[in-house]
């Protein structure tokens, strides 16, 4: 495959932006969406949050859509279907945002638009039902996310509120910060990672936080960092050293963070899509040594971060097929902790997904960290992919120095290597702050 000659140097050897494709590694078992459902005023959504709970020894997936919060006995994919439905406090095509938390063989379930409420099901009887045990506002009516840290028995919500589940049907208020009036939190046994939105990553530890100690101490925060946008989500890793955080922000990548030093949070890699200069990461969560995200515009994308430096592409699937990357559009919601390691990803458009990750064939090194620069993958087969933050000048050597490609002016270009020789190149990048090289293996 790779024995041609050059005879048409880079027969259009590359475009201005790389084209999505349908899915490497990720095998559909289950899909699911409605045609009577209505989409959102803002943004044409039908489907927004997906959880998942194990009851009795099968699995379950929860969706959340305009009109409330659909559940699926999704045990055996070939017979998935819906089994319940729980309408919203508010529902019709100002409902935008749900969001779903369990504990204790309950579920959690908020709106972000309207007069909605907190509702708290039953789902100990699934799947022959599912009860609603608590549906007011009394405490909150309205809140962007909830996490509950469970080892604790505590629901945060990021209207700025905390609330005690010692009773799980129940909640009591325990305290009220600003700091948690904020786009997302992640929480494990008192200490939160948030996600403020505007202000950057903050950690605070709520461990003496009581009804009588109405405080909390910031033990670290990164107000600055690359590829800075709107911070939007994040998960850590299982020991606790790395979180991985994305911006909703058109074009900014994900980032991991070295979090082992609270006092020196630092960026260890920045990775994205690599689709199109305005690709958008939404949410996302880690399982062991995989990060699972839902990349809107993208799909699905898996990746290897058991070096959290330089993240591996294991797979991904695109869920939304247009191209709309000027709006928020396509994967919304991820949930990896199905004990059959079944993935189950929300879209906006296209509804509830169930797939199966291949692992053991990873599309490459995903990530070359240049500081700014992505580069991936590599070794590479078929296409080379390069999303570059600055302006740059493109050039690419084989090992005698003959130059094989060059294009100036680019910041995300697709390579196509079919026409290359198997062997070692140098990639050279020329840009505003210098001139950067790296090896690539073409296979």
């Amino acid at each position: 495959m790779k024995n041609l000659k050059f005879t048409t140097l880079f027969y259009i050897l590359f475009t201005t932006t790389i084209q999505a494709q349908d899915s490497e590694n990720i095998n559909l078992l289950y899909q699911w969406s409605v045609d009577t459902l209505i989409g959102s005023e803002a943004f044409e959504n039908v489907y927004n949050e997906v959880w998942g709970v194990v009851v009795d020894d099968r699995e379950y997936a929860i969706i959340g859509s305009t009109a409330g919060t659909h559940f699926f006995d999704v045990t055996n994919p070939s017979t998935a279907s819906e089994i319940a439905f729980v309408a919203g406090r508010v529902v019709g095509d100002e409902i935008i945002h749900r969001d779903y938390h369990d504990y204790q063989n309950y579920l959690y379930a908020v709106s972000d638009e309207g007069l909605s409420s907190l509702q708290i099901i039953d789902i100990s009887t699934l799947p022959d039902s599912v009860s609603v045990v608590y549906d007011s506002s009394n405490l909150f009516y309205r809140s962007h996310n909830i996490f509950i840290d469970t080892a604790k028995a505590r629901l945060y919500t990021t209207n700025g509120d905390i609330y005690t589940l010692e009773n799980p049907i129940d909640p009591k208020f325990l305290y009220n910060t600003s700091l948690l009036s904020s786009h997302d939190v992640y929480v494990e046994n008192d200490t939160a990672y948030i996600n403020t939105g505007t202000l950057g990553f903050v950690i605070v530890d709520f461990s003496q936080t009581t009804l009588e100690n109405q405080s909390h101490e910031v033990i670290g925060a990164l107000p600055t960092y690359p590829d800075q946008g709107y911070n939007h989500s994040g998960w850590i890793t299982t020991d606790g050293n790395y979180y991985a955080m994305a911006d909703e922000t058109w074009g900014m990548r994900m980032k991991m963070l070295d979090i082992s030093d609270f006092s020196n949070i630092e960026v260890v890699a920045l990775f994205g899509s690599g689709v199109d200069e305005n690709s958008i990461p939404h949410n996302q969560i880690i399982n062991g040594n995989y990060l699972y995200t839902a990349y809107y515009h993208d799909g699905f994308y898996v990746h290897d971060i058991s070096d959290p430096f330089t993240p591996i592409l294991i797979g991904y699937y695109d869920t939304f097929e247009p191209d709309h990357h000027e709006s928020y559009m396509g994967a919304w919601g991820v949930y990896p902790f199905l004990p059959s390691g079944n993935i189950l990803i929300s879209d906006m458009q296209t509804g509830l997904y169930l797939f199966e990750v291949n692992y053991d064939n990873p599309l490459g090194t995903d990530v070359l960290v240049n500081n700014k620069n992505a580069i991936y993958p590599n070794p590479c087969s078929d296409v080379l992919n390069l999303n570059l933050t600055n302006k740059s000048q493109v050039n690419l050597y084989d090992i005698q120095g003959n130059k094989v490609f060059n294009a100036s002016d680019v910041y995300n270009i697709q390579l196509n290597t079919n026409f290359l020789s198997n062997g070692i190149y140098i990639l050279k990048l020329t840009d505003e702050t210098g001139v950067s090289t790296h090896k690539i293996s073409v296979q």
